[in-house]
């Protein structure tokens, strides 16, 4: 009884929006099996699920993916066979653009014809404006931290797999501060050895904050100062030992609604 008094009152909206799939499929083949999980259980819960992805090819629309997502919509394509990938049928490549699409729908077997809406920069401006005054961006750890396979199979990771360099704060804010992910930059700055300058920069990669490895090109920093320190904070928060009892004061009687204010324009009945 406890336990239930703590649930919220009413849970959040949750809404998974991925927008350029083809990106991450070509990270990481396993994000395949982790979408259709999200797609088989969010669809029975009420959470949706939209993809997004300008390149319609097989392998980022595969059979696996678009056999659980019973809605697609499809826009102009450059040819048919970009539209039987998305709609197993041509057409979508005689669309005339600017929001006219194509609809399959699970409750029919046809497929329909639509137009978007068109939304303008202003209203664009003022979504984005309103969620960033409901809540700033979190950060899930074990996410973050891809563990990638190495080339012996084992899994090993050779940086993020063992435990973080005692200089990785110090060596993550450097790198923020110049905005390249370089090696040799770390081993100027820090004066450090080849070996650990470039296993920090590895454990960086592996936590989200660089860019893949590029060849010689120095790897693009992903973050900003401020996410670094939300997610120190994060972070610092889930290793302490009250961290049950924030948690559940985030669900408290104040926020127990967790459904944002109306948009400007909306209205609820």
């Amino acid at each position: 009884d406890v336990e239930w008094a703590k649930l919220p009152k009413k849970l959040p909206y949750l809404v998974f929006v991925i927008d350029e799939l083809a990106d991450l499929m070509m990270t990481n083949k396993e994000v395949e099996h982790s979408i259709v999980r999200i797609a088989q259980k969010a669809r029975a819960v009420g959470m949706p699920l939209i993809l997004a992805t300008q390149r319609p090819q097989a392998n980022v629309v595969t059979g696996l993916i678009k056999s659980n997502m019973p809605c697609r919509v499809s826009f102009k394509v450059a040819s048919g066979m970009d539209s039987r990938i998305v709609l197993d049928q041509k057409g979508a490549e005689l669309l005339l653009g600017m929001g006219d699409m194509m609809i399959v729908t699970p409750d029919s077997t046809e497929i329909r014809r639509g137009q978007g809406t068109l939304v303008t920069d202003r209203e664009t401006r003022q979504v984005a404006k309103f969620l960033k005054t409901v809540a700033g961006p979190t950060f899930e750890r074990s996410l973050m931290q891809v563990k990638v396979p190495s080339n012996d199979g084992t899994g090993d990771t050779g940086g993020e797999g063992g435990e973080r360099d005692p200089l990785f704060d110090q060596a993550v804010e450097i790198m923020i501060e110049t905005g390249r992910g370089s090696v040799s930059l770390l081993q100027r700055r820090m004066a450090i050895g080849y070996s650990r300058a470039s296993r920090l920069v590895d454990q960086m990669g592996l936590a989200g904050i660089l860019s893949d490895h590029k060849g010689s090109v120095a790897r693009e920093v992903l973050i900003t100062l401020e996410d670094w320190h939300r997610m120190k904070r994060l972070e610092d928060g889930l290793d302490a030992s009250n961290a049950a009892e924030d948690l559940d004061g985030d669900f408290g009687e104040d926020d127990a609604g967790g459904v944002p204010a109306e948009l400007p324009g909306e209205h609820r009945y």
